[in-house]
């Protein structure tokens, strides 16, 4: 089989990578050309493909810029970005793009296959008629079409694509027949529902999960903040019960391509049917205003230190938005930097996995270099690599916004 792959990221890259491995021929597109020929001389730029994975590999990858090449594809998997205009609003731009570039080339008898998270709906009323009107071809007839969510947890090493069970909706019976025999080549376990837009709403649901379960304990560390009380002896203490409860843990806030998105996805559709997700978005709101109340806390420990934001040395400790990687979308340090900078913090930063802030025109710096002469050292990420007790031991005043202190004694240690 040959398997076309749209989107070189998060997603698509391990695909690809799973597909080549099961002996199947992959032609893999992406519209950054530096990123093709990275791939394409085998060194990988994400994290839970190794290069030298990928480079074993040989030629069982082609990538290109070209969707011509695509042509030769018995399967096509749609992987770009679905991200969130400056309003919050979807922004299904490269997915417009990609639809539209694949439907010059689609041919009779190929299966596309939507794996980029979206509300219901898209894969039906948006890319069917890209397709369709670029192809002069009919879904369900001439091609087959379904939707796959991608279930990605970057850094994630205990459930991989082979392991976490593959949900998947066709457009047609033969469509849904056609996307089982695809995935069965590479995924354990597949979960098959009745329509695309039942597989959109699942991944939709799946994700807001988290997001209202970790909007709920955000908001309990805010209030256990004034009460005084310790968020993380409540929260081990909640998760001794056995039935009921699930732990979810306090932090700055959501970042990643999915929990900050997804929401305001479905907020959005829901609007068409007169429905507002008030709940949801509530959820969204305090996960949203959580970088808020972390510079609050900054201000806090500085004034009782006896100075000003304005002038102090803060290093912040991990600006990816999850411990482990080096992806910085939507994460909420970059949110937290806005803001120290708006009240004149003199700021500097250490990540192992993200060697420059561009935008903001800031370099991780060595950590020990860092942390001579800082003010406070605020722990937004907690990266693994990072000895976060010689930390405590080196640094005057410790804001840890993710809890990985508790087994430090020193006083200038407070936690969120």
């Amino acid at each position: 089989m040959t398997v076309g792959i749209v989107g070189l990221g998060y997603v698509g890259l391990p695909l690809a990578v799973a597909f080549a491995e099961a002996g199947d021929d992959v032609i893999a597109v992406d519209v950054d050309a530096q990123r093709v020929a990275t791939i394409a001389a085998g060194v990988s730029l994400v994290e839970d493909v190794p290069s030298e994975r990928l480079a074993a590999l040989g030629d069982a990858i082609s990538a290109t810029t070209e969707y011509a090449a695509l042509v030769r594809a018995d399967a096509i998997l749609i992987c770009v970005p679905t991200p969130l205009t400056a309003n919050r609003e979807p922004d299904l731009g490269p997915l417009i793009g990609a639809g539209e570039a694949l439907g010059r080339v689609l041919r009779v008898g190929q299966l596309v296959v939507l794996e980029s998270t979206t509300f219901p709906g898209t894969t039906r009323d948006t890319l069917v008629p890209l397709l369709e009107a670029r192809s002069g071809l009919k879904a369900g007839r001439d091609f087959n079409v379904s939707f796959s969510p991608e279930r990605v947890d970057p850094g994630r090493t205990d459930f991989t694509l082979r392991t976490t069970p593959k949900v998947f909706g066709g457009l047609t019976p033969e469509c849904t027949a056609r996307t089982r025999e695809l995935y069965g080549r590479v995924c354990d376990e597949l979960v098959e529902v009745s329509t695309p837009e039942a597989a959109e709403l699942a991944k939709l649901l799946e994700n807001i999960f988290r997001s209202v379960n970790i909007a709920l304990v955000n908001e309990m560390a805010m209030l256990a903040d004034r009460m005084g009380i310790d968020i993380w002896e409540v929260v081990d203490a909640a998760a001794t019960k056995p039935y009921g409860f699930m732990k979810f843990l306090p932090g700055p806030g959501m970042g990643g391509h999915c929990l900050p998105v997804d929401p305001f996805y479905l907020s959005w559709k829901a609007r068409e049917y007169d429905f507002q997700t008030e709940f949801i978005e509530l959820a969204g709101k305090v996960n949203q205003n959580m970088p808020y109340h972390c510079f609050e806390r900054v201000e806090r420990i500085l004034n009782d230190a006896g100075k000003p934001v304005k002038g102090s040395r803060v290093a912040i400790l991990g600006v990816s938005y999850k411990a482990g990687i080096g992806d910085i979308r939507e994460s909420p340090a970059l949110k937290l930097i806005e803001l120290l900078n708006q009240r004149g913090a003199d700021l500097g930063y250490h990540d192992p996995h993200v060697p420059e802030l561009t935008r903001q025109g800031l370099r991780s710096q060595p950590l020990e270099q860092l942390l001579d002469g800082t003010d406070v050292a605020v722990i937004v990420t907690a990266h693994p690599s990072v000895d976060h007790g010689a930390v405590v031991a080196k640094a005057p005043l410790v804001l840890d916004l993710r809890g990985v202190t508790r087994a430090e004694a020193a006083e200038t240690a407070v936690r969120l």
